[in-house]
């Protein structure tokens, strides 16, 4: 069955009652609703196949006394999880997950009856016997928390092959489902399944979306572990590691089953249509080299003809020992003993947190799922030190620097022992394609993201952790030359030594930026101090880290010394000493800026890091209206670019030079929103945008800004706007023949201008003198700290004198991780989208299976105020949190892009999602802590 067409119910609604249900079953659902409850999960990190994520689901309380809520496997969660249960009333009390089954589709949670002040808690008696073909039921969930459900139905079958969700999901197996036929599909999980009496027969599990069928668990192994959880024993599993199926005696003939055989088992069993057959057997486990494909099973130790369920209760009561099971195959008899294996031994109950990643043991699940033995460690989430490396999600490590790691334990001690930064080999396989491994290069991360072990404790349903020692001192990086090309017509040859590949990773998506891997073409603008200009589309923020390379054979690491705030530059720098005697130079840049009719050269790196150039066609300028939809982040504005006809496919970035390799514009990738679509286009930035750049970097001076985004009009329709024919004639004439006024498009809010200028202002002059060029208006503003703006309206002129903004080339470098959020000041481009103000605290995303994911705040807001206090800024709203408690609920108000207000609860969570602060500083990017472990 396609996972198209067969799910796991999480909160999907049946229908709600309706017509007037007879008395009978009026009453025992009346009694039935007061045990069924919603229960709110957010699962907290990836898992064994499943991500974080948030969710609603259904449980019922099987004891009342000891408050134990039963429920699905995938709601309780195999990881960590926080639930809360809302009952009929609406009471909510906090649930602790203290059994999910290795292997079966059901969980209990336990939870504290006397928190709840006015809902009688009843529990619901589990009747697996009461189950039978005809039986009228009922299946009680919750629709999202807010209405009881019901769906009606028959139990057509009561052998039905357990449901199949998937290659990489739970799957459940050694069992029968129940099925029931009715009118409508779907339910939700967790859902008891109820007959006449009240009795749940059944524990709703999945259900087929296009057709009118819902599967139901058996409850014959949910009655021994919640027997064992009230007695407080351990519930104890047994495994071969062997997925069996039953097959019918005319399979069974065809399989080579004697008459003999089948003959003894129908008298043994005369209700049984069939025998247990093997499918199954996982390489490695007990069983492997014992049994085989299709063995029959007659009997385990003595008792014949077993069903899934006495198989089960054999293999639970004998873990650790040895057990006699007598099969078939092909009509021959044999007699194997076999160990009988701990099956929570095989399932994980620790994860390891590494550089953003998570990883745990190779689960018994998802080794069966593809048949490979239940060995190496298992990436849930690759995070940020994997991901960049080609290790996959659902990849399996099987070796870290030459060494091999069975365990999670084993992969833990080797990253250990890697220094930060320092580059490792990790070998993996995928489990669909286990003969086939791959080797990858990562590089080792202490320093954005702790690493820890935690390991799940039952009794209070928490995953305790323990952070590693600090990793060993780096040795020091040996210097490694690399050649440069010296073919090819001057352009080439001149400019190879200083075009260097730059790639760039980011732990946190802040000032909303789309991805967190970046790569592009730098080039080097002082090779004595190995400073390197790029694009903003290759290094958008400073949360990050540069890794340059040179000629395809070394890499250095770098830092971001300077993102400008107005241009598309970011100056990036390496140490010289690194890359030994590589021949590295710096660019020299035209005197003059290039105009249009000059024949210049395109050169830059194609992907395979090789040097591509064309002679580029004339170029032209032209100043780009870019969309400002979607997330705010940087985007160019207020600039004439070179734009070229040139036809350079494979080039990821390089420059634009004239025939001596004199560089007259960085040639760059241009990135914008459209739509729902990440967007960009290719074009020079002239050189003194990147020289402005470099000297800023060097001097720390920042870069003074009008806050106001401009774009040129037809000097017609500017005088359609009111535009004398004075104003026409300067504007015409100091132009240079361009026919083009200066409007206003957007204002930057909370900036100085923002109180003076209008949308649809005609920016005429600065400082007494037109200005008719983005350059002009660069130059008479970059510098000062306030400028006399000459503007037209309508059919006045008037003027306006200005404060600029003064701008550094810092970038974001603070930000706070608050309930699975990540917070800074409001950047630049937040506030030009317009809504967002300059006070408040920005979330620039957030987590999935945060209590910020549970609520409604969502990202691209500004919080302005906590519990009616305003926020100022990230200080204000630190001071806020730090005597806040785990649990504790706050109320939140928050102004979206479009200016609207919202108001917003959110609860904390302070043991998986702590408030912390990331912060630059003189010794490099630091994480602090800031609320107490709960």
């Amino acid at each position: 069955m396609s996972l198209a067409l067969l799910s796991l119910l999480s909160i999907i609604p049946g229908r709600a009652a309706t017509a007037a249900e007879p008395d009978d079953w009026q009453q025992t659902l009346d009694r039935v609703a007061q045990a069924v409850v919603s229960v709110k999960i957010d699962r907290t990190r990836a898992f064994d196949g499943d991500w974080n994520a948030s969710s609603q689901a259904t449980g019922f309380v099987v004891d009342a006394e000891r408050g134990l809520l039963l429920t699905n496997r995938h709601v309780v969660s195999p990881g960590p999880t926080r639930a809360k249960a809302v009952f009929l009333d609406h009471e909510e009390v906090s649930l602790k997950p203290i059994y999910r089954d290795p292997v079966h589709d059901f969980g209990v949670y336990r939870f504290d009856p006397a928190a709840l002040e006015f809902q009688e808690v009843i529990a619901l008696p589990l009747s697996p016997d009461r189950a039978a073909v005809g039986e009228e039921i009922r299946v009680v969930g919750n629709d999202a928390g807010e209405k009881l459900s019901i769906l009606s139905g028959t139990l057509a079958r009561l052998d039905r092959a357990a449901p199949r969700y998937g290659s990489s999901r739970f799957n459940d197996f050694n069992t029968f489902y129940l099925q029931a036929a009715s009118g409508t599909s779907g339910g939700s999980s967790g859902s008891p399944v109820v007959n006449r009496d009240g009795h749940v027969i059944g524990l709703n599990a999945g259900g087929k979306t296009r057709a009118a069928s819902s599967f139901y668990l058996p409850l014959d192994r949910v009655v021994r572990a919640i027997d064992l959880l009230q007695q407080g024993q351990p519930v104890t599993r047994g495994t071969i590691q062997t997925v069996f199926t039953h097959e019918s005696y005319d399979e069974l003939r065809r399989l080579g089953l004697s008459k003999k055989t089948a003959t003894e088992a129908r008298t043994t069993a005369p209700d049984s249509t069939g025998l247990l057959v093997v499918r199954e057997i996982v390489p490695g486990g007990p069983a492997d080299g014992v049994l085989r494909q299709g063995d029959v099973l007659v009997s385990v130790s003595g008792h014949r003809d077993p069903s899934f369920v006495d198989l089960e209760a054999r293999l639970d009561d004998a873990v650790g020992q040895t057990l006699t099971l007598e099969v078939e195959r092909g009509g021959e008899a044999v007699s194997v003993d076999i160990t009988v294996g701990d099956l929570h031994a095989i399932t994980p109950a620790t994860f390891l947190e590494v550089g953003g990643a998570v990883l745990h043991d190779l689960s018994y699940q998802q080794a069966r799922n593809t048949r490979v033995p239940v060995k190496g460690v298992y990436v849930a989430d690759p995070g940020f030190v994997f991901e960049p490396a080609g290790i996959a999600r659902g990849d399996v490590i099987t070796e870290i620097a030459g060494q091999p790691t069975p365990r999670v334990a084993d992969a833990e001690r080797l990253l250990a022992d890697l220094p930060d930064g320092e580059a490792a080999l990790v070998r993996t396989f995928h489990p669909r394609t286990p003969h086939r491994s791959r080797v990858h290069v990562i590089f080792m991360d202490r320093s954005w993201f702790p690493m820890r072990h935690c390991v799940r404790d039952d009794t209070d349903g928490a995953w305790p952790c323990t952070e590693s020692d600090p990793p060993p001192a780096a040795s020091a990086l040996a210097p490694a030359t690399a050649t440069i090309p010296t073919d090819g017509p001057k352009p080439k040859r001149v400019l190879a030594p200083s075009l260097v590949d730059v790639h760039f990773r980011i732990p946190f998506q802040v000032d909303g930026v789309y991805a967190e891997r970046y790569r592009g073409t730098g080039l080097i603008v002082d090779a004595a101090e190995g400073l390197v200009v790029v694009d903003r589309d290759t290094v958008p923020v400073r949360v990050g880290e540069v890794r340059i390379g040179f000629g395809g054979q070394v890499e250095v690491p770098g830092q971001v010394r300077y993102l400008d705030p107005i241009h598309n530059v970011a100056v990036v720098s390496y140490d010289p000493a690194a890359i030994g005697d590589t021949p590295a130079r710096s660019a020299a840049f035209v005197a003059e800026p290039a105009e249009p009719g000059d024949r210049l050269w395109l050169v830059g790196l194609q992907e395979d890091g090789a040097i591509g150039f064309t002679e580029a066609a004339v170029p032209m300028r032209d100043a780009p209206d870019l969309p400002a939809g979607g997330a705010p982040r940087y985007r160019e504005t207020n600039v004439d670019l070179l734009v070229s006809s040139a036809s350079a496919p494979s080039l990821r970035g390089g420059v634009l030079a004239d025939k001596k390799g004199q560089v007259a514009a960085l040639w760059a990738s241009f990135a914008y929103r459209e739509g729902d679509d990440n967007s960009a286009f290719w074009a020079g930035l002239p050189a003194e945008g990147i020289t402005g750049a470099v000297e800023r970097a060097r001097t720390g001076a920042p870069v003074y800004d009008l806050g106001l985004e401009l774009a040129y009009v037809p000097l017609a329709d500017a005088r359609r706007r009111g535009l004398s024919d004075d104003w026409a004639a300067l504007l015409s004439e100091a132009g240079d023949g361009r026919h083009q006024v200066l409007m206003v498009m957007r204002r930057v809010a909370g900036s100085p201008a923002s109180e003076l200028v209008r949308e649809g202002d005609l920016l005429l002059g600065v400082g007494g003198r037109p200005v008719a060029t983005m350059a002009d208006v660069e130059r008479a503003t970059h510098h000062t700290a306030s400028a006399v703006l000459t503007l037209g309206r309508g059919a006045e002129t008037v003027e306006v004198t200005v404060e600029t903004e003064p701008l550094s080339g810092d970038g974001t470098d603070r930000f706070v991780l608050w309930a699975g959020a990540v917070l800074q000041e409001p950047h630049r481009a937040a506030r030009l989208a317009g809504g967002i103000p300059s006070e408040g605290v920005y979330a620039s995303l957030y987590f999935y299976g945060s209590p910020f994911s549970r609520s409604d705040l969502g990202a691209r807001r500004a919080i302005i105020a906590v519990d009616e206090q305003p926020v100022a800024d990230l200080d204000a709203f630190l001071a806020q949190m730090a005597d806040r408690a785990d649990r504790d609920t706050l109320r939140v108000e928050s102004v979206d892009t479009r200016g609207r207000r919202h108001l917003d609860t959110v609860e904390l969570d302070l043991i998986y999602w702590p408030t912390e602060e990331v912060v630059r500083g003189e010794d490099g990017w630091q994480r602090v802590r800031h609320s107490a472990i709960p």
